[in-house]
Formats: C-alpha cells, structure tokens, sequence
C-alpha cells in the first residue's frame, strides 16, 4: 500500500513521512528529494533552468510509474497534487493524507524555513501571509480530495488514524 502525504508547504509533509514509514513498516520517499537525486540538482534549479512544467512532468511522470504493491509512505510536494490529475492517480494507487495544518502552524513553519524555499526568499512576513492565502485558495480543492484530513496530528497519532481508516475500509 502506498500513503501519499500531501498539503500546503510547511505542513509537516516530509517530517510526518520520514516520522510515519517505520511506524508502517514502510519505505519512505520524499517525492523533491528523489527528483533532485535523478535530476542532480535542487528543485531551485530545475525550476530556473528547466521550467516548472517540467518539474510537474517529472512528478506525473514519478506517480504514474509506482507499482500500487509497494509499501511506501510518500512526501509529495506541495503543489504535486495541484497539476494533471495526479490527485487521481494518488487516489487509485494508494491512500491520501492531507495534512490540513492550521495557517497560523504552516506560517511558523515557512517563515522559520525561508531561506530554503524560493518562493518565499527575502519576503517580509505579511508578504508570505498574502502568498499563503492566495496559493491555499488555488490548492485548497485538490488537498481536501485526500481521504484522510489529518488537521495537526503528529506521525503515531496519523499512524492510528490511518489504521483505524483501513479497518472501517475492510468493514464495508
């Protein structure tokens, strides 16, 4: 079974992932991370130098490849689910956790990890609160098709969740 971890920036997506995969017994990929492996350079610079389409190309391209078999907890991007219809394929293969984290959780995250996203370089912090709202309300649609909204659960509480989810699943 695979887990997809999706949601805004920030959320906890990789944290919980590489928190969650032992608890499952799991594999654990962060969906960037891979991509920077196989591209040999940051996301940053795939962007810059290659485009976003084709960043999203490589991330549709990453979900239509997995064998639904595997046990693998996966930390997509934060925009993953928004293009194509890779909120679908996630869907089909596997199991969706959004992680609905608070506004005021999320910012605290960004603005501590700022240097590292470059969206959000040298903003001041009313500045990532507009680009937070304004990206939230374009995404929001596609993170709430998860099957799971995990709100501000840390991994061994996402880890019942998901449990209790699968037993009610086989129930049916």
């Amino acid at each position: 079974m695979i887990i997809f971890l999706t949601g805004f920036m920030g959320s906890g997506k990789s944290h919980i992932g590489r928190e969650l995969a032992p608890l499952m017994g799991f594999e654990h990929i962060d969906l960037d991370r891979w991509l920077e492996e196989q591209e040999g350079c940051s996301v940053k610079n795939i962007f810059e130098e290659k485009g976003e389409h084709y960043f999203r190309e490589l991330e549709r391209k990453f979900l239509e490849a997995l064998d639904k078999e595997r046990n693998l907890v996966i930390s997509t991007g934060g925009g993953a689910p928004c293009f194509f219809n890779n909120m679908e394929i996630m869907n089909q293969k596997g199991l969706t956790v959004y992680l609905n984290r608070s506004k005021a959780s999320n910012m605290e995250q960004l603005l501590k990890g700022q240097h590292r996203r470059p969206h959000l370089s040298g903003m001041s912090e009313e500045a990532v609160s507009k680009f937070y709202d304004e990206k939230m309300e374009s995404r929001k649609s596609y993170y709430e098709q998860g099957k799971i909204k995990a709100g501000d659960a840390d991994a061994e509480e996402i880890h019942i969740i998901i449990k209790e989810y699968l037993s009610l699943q086989t129930i049916q």
